[in-house]
């Protein structure tokens, strides 16, 4: 069945869901990336070492979990649909307070505040997201919706290729308050999820997330380690990636920014695809083997002596790296008790975020202090060994393929696979 196809069987609600938690994710992973991009020109303007620039991506990526646990809690307890206005709102504003940083230490100040906010747009969207589509095609739109984030770092290649020349860092930060007017859309077109209505309306249906997380605390600390070793795997190969493109290969604001639109095209058609087959290879096999097959793409995107070939090693890398995100958002939801869906996947989520939060300042100083400033060979064994790390770590775990997400209630969870006494159902 085709994207076409797919979405036109949609009823226009699930349709206008859909698309406001996919634009919230790709605006909010805009707003991340754009530092990404800037870590060079920014380090010039406060005269600092990248690798002290890095520090303001590792207190994102830190304060993550502290806003997956406050907006989940919110989410769970007043809506998803409000809760996730509340958010764009707020990473919107910090984004745009980062423009006004008069020196790097204020500056990572006003991204620990986004990192808050960043933290929980995630395990909102995707609870509002598949508890709001129907089970058939979960997969697919579990690539698409993921991959939602890959279109941010594609919208924000886009714009640093061909504005950043003419307004600087500070102006790409001020082009991040955009997403605040996603609120607009959310608010007109988009209902709430129903699964939280139907619980809400049963009887005993408050959440309790310090009973929920004790309950299914083995399932809990798997699927932190599990997203330490997806988080590792994806911003080990981005974060520093355009970077290694300036310093390494000199190569213009304009070329850096094309090659990244490029690999961020191969990005979205791996989650796509990897998300669409997990429905019928199994979420654990699909991402076991986009993972692996990370490796051999080593040469051409760490080595590549030509721009073609770089440009080509980056399309298979990240057409690989998101191929196994791509499973993750409806993979974690399956696995995640109903009545803390909201919180229990993006805290997961998030503190598996923070336990690979250094990573980024960790390749920076590695690049700095071991091998002379060449980012090559750190990336490279990032790579290696993140890739195993994914592929093992998934393969020893469950999944719970197909699992009903139409209610929130504490009963439906009982027994499932997060107790760890039911198998995936195939």
């Amino acid at each position: 069945m085709g994207f076409v196809e797919r979405f036109r069987r949609l009823t226009p609600v699930q349709r206008n869901t859909f698309v406001a938690c996919f634009l919230g994710w790709s605006l909010d992973a805009f707003d991340f990336f754009i530092l990404v991009f800037c870590l060079s020109a920014i380090s010039a303007d406060f005269h600092a070492k990248v690798s002290s620039v890095a520090e303001a991506i590792f207190i994102t990526l830190a304060m993550r979990p502290v806003g997956a646990l406050i907006f989940g809690i919110l989410a769970d307890r007043f809506g998803r649909r409000p809760t996730l206005m509340i958010d764009i709102i707020a990473y919107s504003i910090f984004e745009l307070g980062s423009a006004f940083a008069p020196s790097l230490g204020s500056f990572i100040v006003m991204r620990a505040r986004f990192g808050i906010a960043m933290g929980g747009e995630w395990g909102v969207g995707a609870a509002l997201a598949f508890e709001t589509l129907p089970t058939e095609g979960r997969g697919f739109f579990s690539g698409l919706l993921q991959e939602g984030y890959v279109a941010g770092y594609l919208f924000a290649a886009l714009i640093y290729g061909t504005v950043f020349s003419f307004v600087g860092w500070r102006g790409m930060f001020v082009i991040g308050v955009l997403p605040a007017l996603l609120v607009v859309y959310i608010r007109s077109k988009v209902e709430e999820s129903p699964a939280w209505l139907k619980g809400r309306a049963a009887p005993k249906a408050e959440s309790h997330i310090r009973r929920d997380v004790l309950t299914y605390l083995g399932s809990f600390l798997f699927l932190i380690v599990l997203m330490f070793a997806f988080n590792s795997f994806s911003h080990g190969t981005q974060d520093l990636y355009p970077t290694f493109l300036q310093k390494n290969h000199s190569f213009s604001p304009k070329l850096v920014g094309l090659i990244a639109i490029i690999y961020n095209i191969g990005a979205l058609l791996g989650g796509i695809l990897f998300g669409a087959w997990s429905e019928k290879i199994g979420r654990r096999r699909a991402i076991v083997i986009a993972a692996l097959l990370a490796i051999p793409c080593v040469p051409l995107w760490a080595y590549g002596s030509s721009v073609p070939l770089i440009a080509l090693g980056g399309f298979l890398m990240q057409f690989m790296v998101q191929g196994a995100w791509g499973v993750v958002p409806a993979h974690l939801n399956e696995l995640s008790p109903p009545a803390v869906r909201a919180t229990f996947p993006g805290l997961a989520y998030q503190l598996g975020n923070l336990l690979s939060s250094r990573n980024a300042v960790i390749q920076a100083r590695f690049a700095e202090q071991r091998f002379g400033g060449s980012f090559a060979p750190v990336l490279s064994w990032t790579v290696l060994v993140i890739a195993s790390l994914v592929a093992f770590i998934t393969w020893i775990g469950k999944e719970r393929k197909g699992a009903d997400l139409s209610s929130t209630r504490h009963a439906d969870a009982r027994g499932g696979v997060m107790s760890g006494s039911v198998t995936a159902p195939e």
